[in-house]
């Protein structure tokens, strides 16, 4: 069920030819047409004969590679190549013949040590001991031929006269066992103890130049084509389910796929084994087109290049691609995807990708993909939509087939085949791809019937009732199972807005089997006090109950402050809501942009840190890209001048700069110190009228003062351990754009012994307005 691109597809045969597999029950008549055929449509066709079509609208078609001038067909019809080397076993000049001697000198026993040369040989002799030299050439000469049972009579009553051992070959004495053949029980043992001679075959298989010297490739690599279906509503072309290399758009033209079979030198070389998975992840969320710095789409070398390194060197352990898979509108930023299995051809090469995962494990960063199997984009010509002519290949019919307000397609997971081609696509980025996990997205559109457009309370009957998608629910299940079972490493993760139970609890369970889940509420709320909250009226208590998860499950729980959705969807980034147009006008610090400068970095370290194992950023938040993202599109005239990240502004000294280091020493806390992955958080302060929040994690502690104009030189706030206390990270710091309030001989504190929160003793520290400081306990006093 998970390794259907094995056969599906275009795949070399190791005789000299291609194979060519698709799935189009709704098709009369399947050919393939391309560049190499002059787009001939009954050139390459599936045969009669060949397994060209089954019962199961399966279609089989087989491009021969064709015979150089001058060269001679292949003495064995079973000849192999090896396509990668330039030579093999069977360029060494031994002959054949020699070959099939050693054979039976070594392998056969005597009586089977006779070369068949023809496939039908043994047909042919079967056919002639059945029924003679001279018998039926035709079907009408062929008289109706009795059942296996009455033929056994009918040979036991001629053969009556001959020795009984030879009459209960087949007959044992018992009913209906004439199929039983009793024979010896040493012949048997021997029997299954022989391997097959494939040593021996092997040893014919001749190489790469051997193949090019005598045939010319039957479709050569780079070639354009597509899939020809001949329906009851006539003719149809199309770009194939199963295509690994896609151009959707053609110069306004038909899109087509590329043939992706690059000689040996060309093929990419994996260096890297998968980096081991951390027990906290850092996730740096990217889109390869708007990485770079000018005003076009960038590469997948040019974000190997340059924003991988940087990455690293931020502090992040994981990137989250997305808009990898092929799309045609670039302005979908990849959600509408057109072709499942194939890299945007528009960043470059499967080549391309490959060194990018490659280099990506070189510097020890998982690999994460944003996969898309809860809806399809609904164009026809290049994706799956009518893809045999027919509304229900792939989709559900009717309004269920439709998502309600996006127009895309909704996959009919019911189905047998849709379960294999979406399982399979998994399993085909890891296989091909080595990719680490992947963050299935918009799981409420695939989960519900009504795509998740329903007021939600949280009570257990909403995930209960008749709008639940059960095929839909069964295939997560699935697809989670079988990802974990083939690749235990492998790290899926839900986005599901309406936080269905049991999202991240083990299948065997119940559960869908998702290792975490993201929880969008986090930055809705950051948005919303952002945006319609005076500062001063900012509620802690409902910034720590969203934040710190439902139920315990925080553990499993990934957050973000802001993640593409702010940047590209049409909304504002938090940097320019906070700063406006007030850093382009004037760079120098004033209280608007030191206001903004506070809360970037106090949102983002509580955020990092109150919660799970688990927290994602978008490329260029970390250090307050002031633009929102806009891809080209007819509203702005198609331009690119927000398709893009600014990375000039991290050369200049500034907030970016600073911004960007103190990123980067939050990154530290768990790089160095393990603060995320070794401890849970204790909540144990939260002062609405104060604007305080305080909590432990470990032996560290994490104090925040969110209140706009208060300063308190000595807050009190529980501690567990007495000792002293150290600050190891400050938000007012002047290298990161803060006033410095807090002198170092205030860096050092030691606890009272005074019960404060709960908690046996306490510490007393100063608390600027609209800072954060982490204090560690550096040594411990025993009384």
């Amino acid at each position: 069920m998970a390794s259907g691109f094995e056969l599906l597809g275009m795949h070399r045969n190791v005789q000299h030819r291609v194979d060519f597999m698709e799935w189009a029950p709704g098709a009369r008549y399947c050919a393939i047409v391309g560049d190499f055929s002059d787009w001939s449509p009954t050139e390459n066709c599936a045969r009669e004969g060949h397994y060209g079509h089954d019962d199961y609208g399966y279609w089989f078609v087989i491009l021969e590679d064709k015979l150089r001038d001058g060269e001679e067909p292949d003495e064995l019809y079973f000849q192999q190549y090896n396509y990668v080397d330039d030579y093999d076993k069977g360029d060494s000049g031994v002959t054949a013949d020699e070959i099939f001697q050693k054979a039976n000198d070594e392998y056969w026993e005597p009586g089977e040590d006779r070369f068949i040369k023809s496939r039908f040989e043994i047909i042919s002799k079967l056919y002639e001991q059945i029924f003679g030299p001279n018998g039926p050439q035709t079907e009408e000469e062929l008289e109706e031929m009795p059942d296996p049972q009455t033929q056994y009579k009918m040979w036991k009553e001629k053969n009556k006269d001959d020795p009984s051992s030879n009459l209960h070959v087949l007959d044992s004495g018992k009913q209906y066992d004439i199929y039983n053949v009793i024979n010896d029980p040493v012949s048997r043992a021997k029997f299954r103890a022989k391997q097959p001679p494939i040593a021996y075959w092997l040893e014919t298989r001749k190489g790469r130049k051997a193949w090019l010297k005598k045939y010319a490739p039957a479709i050569p690599h780079g070639s354009k084509y597509r899939v020809y279906f001949n329906t009851p509503n006539g003719p149809l072309e199309r770009i194939p389910a199963w295509a690994t290399y896609v151009n959707p758009e053609a110069d306004g033209n038909q899109g087509y796929a590329i043939h992706w079979e690059p000689p040996p030198e060309s093929a990419y070389k994996w260096k890297h084994n998968n980096p081991k998975v951390p027990k906290s992840l850092r996730i740096y969320e990217a889109h390869i087109g708007i990485s770079g710095s000018e005003p076009k789409i960038a590469s997948f070398s040019e974000f190997t290049e340059k924003v991988l390194p940087y990455v690293k060197e931020a502090g992040y352990n994981a990137i989250q691609l997305i808009g990898v898979v092929e799309h045609k509108d670039y302005y979908t930023v990849g959600y509408r995807v057109t072709n499942m299995f194939a890299v945007s051809s528009r960043y470059g090469t499967p080549e391309d990708f490959k060194r990018l995962v490659d280099v990506a494990h070189g510097l020890g960063l998982l690999v994460f993909m944003d996969i898309v199997h809860s809806y399809s984009a609904s164009d026809e010509m290049v994706g799956l939509s009518l893809f045999d002519g027919s509304n229900d290949c792939y989709f559900h019919t009717g309004k269920r087939g439709q998502h309600k307000f996006w127009g895309t397609r909704m996959f009919k997971y019911e189905d047998l085949d849709v379960l294999h081609y979406l399982l399979s696509n998994l399993n085909w980025w890891v296989v091909e791809y080595h990719v680490d996990g992947f963050n299935f997205h918009s799981l409420a559109s695939m989960m519900y019937t009504h795509n998740g457009f329903a007021s939600f309370t949280g009570d257990m009957e909403e995930f209960y009732n008749q709008y639940v998608d059960r095929p839909a629910i069964l295939y997560l299940i699935l697809a989670n199972e079988i990802l974990h079972t083939l690749h235990p490493n492998i790290i899926t993760i839900a986005e599901d807005a309406t936080l269905y139970p049991g999202l991240c609890e083990p299948t065997s369970q119940g559960g869908l089997g998702f290792d975490y889940f993201v929880n969008p509420h986090a930055s809705e709320m950051w948005l919303s006090f952002l945006e319609n909250v005076q500062d001063s009226n900012w509620s802690m208590s409902k910034i720590v109950d969203t934040l710190v998860g439902i139920n315990g499950t925080s553990d499993k729980m990934l957050l973000y402050t802001e993640n593409h959705n702010q940047s590209i969807s049409g909304g504002r980034s938090f940097a320019e809501i906070l700063y406006g147009q007030t850093l382009e006008q004037s760079p120098a610090m004033n209280d608007l942009l030191l206001r903004g400068c506070s809360l970037h970095k106090m949102i983002r370290l509580i955020t990092y840190s109150i919660s799970g194992r688990v927290y994602l950023n978008f490329m260029g938040n970390e250090f307050g890209h002031p633009k929102r993202v806009e891809f080209p599109m007819s509203s702005n005239e198609f331009s690119f001048s927000l398709a893009n990240r600014d990375w000039d502004l991290l050369a200049k000294e500034g907030i970016h700069q600073n911004l960007l280091s103190f990123d980067k020493d939050m990154m530290d806390l768990e790089k160095t110190e393990r603060v995320i992955s070794r401890w849970l958080p204790n909540v144990h302060h939260v002062n609405d009228t104060n604007m305080v929040i305080s909590y432990l994690r470990g032996p560290f502690l994490f104090i925040f003062n969110f209140h706009p104009t208060n300063s308190y030189e000595r807050y009190s706030v529980g501690v567990e351990e007495a000792g002293e206390y150290q600050i190891t990270l400050n938000t007012d710091e002047k290298k990161y754009s803060g006033q410095g309030s807090i002198g170092q001989d205030q860096y050092f504190r030691k606890t009272i012994s005074r019960r404060v929160d709960g908690m046996r003793n306490c510490i007393e520290v100063p608390l600027p307005s609209r800072s954060a400081q982490v204090y560690k306990l550096t040594r411990i006093l025993r009384v």
